[in-house]
Parts: C-alpha cells; structure tokens; sequence
C-alpha cells in the first residue's frame, strides 16, 4: 500500500513541471515578435516571403508540441535570417532625362530672366543718355518682345536730302554706342524717308538715300567701338511709313531713322525636311 502511495506522488510531481511547457511558448512567441520587428525594420519582398514561411513552421511545431506531453522544455526555432540581398534597381535613362528636365527648364528660366532684366536696364540708360530729346518729341525708346526700338528723327541727324550725319547729332549716337558697346545684341539700323521722290547724284531715289543714312550711322557706331559683326545697315526708302504723307508732320515723322536693338528670345529658325515638300507635292 505505501508503495502504491509513493508511485503516486511521484507521478504527480513530475506533473506538477508541465508549466515549462508554456513557458517554452511563451518563449517562442517572444522570438518571433522581435524577428517580425527585425523584418519590418527593413522593408524587402523576399524577407517577407522567408519570414512568413518560418513563422508557419514555428506555430505548426507549437501547435503538435502542445498536443504531445512532452518532459523537456523545448529549444527555440531557429530562423535564418540570412535573406538575400535587395536588387538593385535599373536605371532608367527616359527617367533619368525626365528628372533632369526640371532642372534645364529652371536654369533656362534663370538665363531668360537675366537677359530681360540686362535689356531693361540698358533701356533705362538710353533713355538717360536721350531724355533731352525725348522730352522734345523728336526721339522715342520702346521695349518689345523683339528689342528695344530708338526711332531718332532725321531732322536731329541730318539735313534735307542728305546722308551726312551733323555735328550736333555725332555726340548723341556717341552716347548709344557707348551704352550698347558692352552688350552682344544684334543691331539693325533702318533707314526711312516720306514719299516725296529724290533724284540726285548721289540718290537716285529714296532707297538709296534712306540706305546710306542708315549706313552712316552703322560707320559712326563701328568707330565708337560696337563689333561690326553685330550691326545690320538697312534701307526701306518710303514703304514703311508711321504717319500719313497728306501732312506735313506726317512726313515729318516718316523721315526718321530706326536702332533696332534685337533680343535674344526670338523663336528659333526650325528646318523643313525636303521630304515634307515631296510630299506637299503629291498632295496637291
């Protein structure tokens, strides 16, 4: 009888260990929160698949331990955490490109935004250097999208009938050259007359007067130091007239002589291919 009692109480002590079992669950659970941590630390499709199948096996051998006595506390599951490495991305050099388009687009704003403010202060110095005869009425400075347009009279400039600059008009084209000698805008100078006919020697119509008026001014900025390159001598005799000729002022105002300062955001000259006229040939 008290053997039977001993056996007894030695089955139930060894009972009374089964608590290692949670224990060991508890253990396991643990781990796997700080592995799920770890993984969503670094954020990879491949980790993902690796963590997921290891954490099914995990709870699964949980799962058949609990269901099975067991008289050992069992070990941890080992997961390996060795993933393969993230792969690099190809680049794409269309997204490159586009990336990159920003930028030029905002370094070509910066540039056009430097040249209109250089064209607007050399405006504003013209307009210094001429205000006497801007407030006098016989010189006017405008600023378009073209350039800046000094349209002079030719009474300040000239004589009737000549293409000889006066003394009293040198210092004035002086004073334009000297604000436009520092800058690399193109300058076409023009030459206009009113529609009364000329027949001279030297002019034997207003064409050729109204070109060498405006040559003389090219030679005058030439000397004061403007690259030649850049200048352009034109003559449109009577043809672009800004006033009628039915009045005196009328002409009066036509015989002028146009500095055309150019800006540089002119649109650009686009080449038609010779196989685009082929084909407007064909269509017709």
């Amino acid at each position: 009888m008290r053997k039977r009692r001993n056996y007894d109480l030695q089955e139930y002590r060894e009972n009374h260990d089964r608590w290692l079992v949670s224990y060991a669950d508890f253990i396991t659970l643990l781990f796997a929160f700080f592995v799920v941590m770890y993984a969503i630390s670094s954020v990879n499709e491949n980790k993902y698949r690796v963590l997921s199948g290891s954490l099914v096996n995990a709870f699964q051998r949980n799962v058949s331990e609990v269901k099975q006595p067991a008289a050992t506390i069992p070990s941890p599951v080992e997961t390996d955490l060795e993933l393969d490495p993230e792969p690099e991305e190809a680049t794409d050099p269309a997204r490159e490109r586009a990336d990159e388009t920003p930028d030029l687009d905002e370094q070509e704003e910066k540039e056009r935004f430097i040249r209109q403010k250089k064209m607007r202060v050399m405006a504003n110095d013209i307009m210094h250097v001429l205000a006497p005869l801007v407030q006098d009425g016989r010189v006017s400075v405008t600023q378009s999208v073209q350039g800046i347009a000094i349209e002079i009279n030719a009474s300040v400039l000239f004589s009737p009938g000549h293409a000889q600059l006066a003394e009293n008009s040198i210092q004035t084209l002086r004073a334009v050259a000297a604000v436009v000698q520092g800058h690399e805008h193109e300058i076409q100078v023009e030459g206009h007359t009113d529609n009364i006919p000329i027949h001279t020697l030297h002019f034997p119509s207003n064409w050729e007067l109204s070109t060498a008026r405006a040559s003389s001014v090219v030679r005058l900025f030439i000397g004061n130091g403007v690259n030649p390159q850049r200048l352009t001598a034109m003559g449109y005799g009577e043809n672009r007239q800004v006033a009628s000729n039915e009045t005196p002022e009328g002409r009066a105002r036509n015989r002028r002589v146009t500095i055309m300062i150019m800006s540089k955001e002119q649109g650009q000259v686009t080449e038609i291919p010779v196989d685009f006229v082929h084909e407007r040939n064909e269509t017709r």
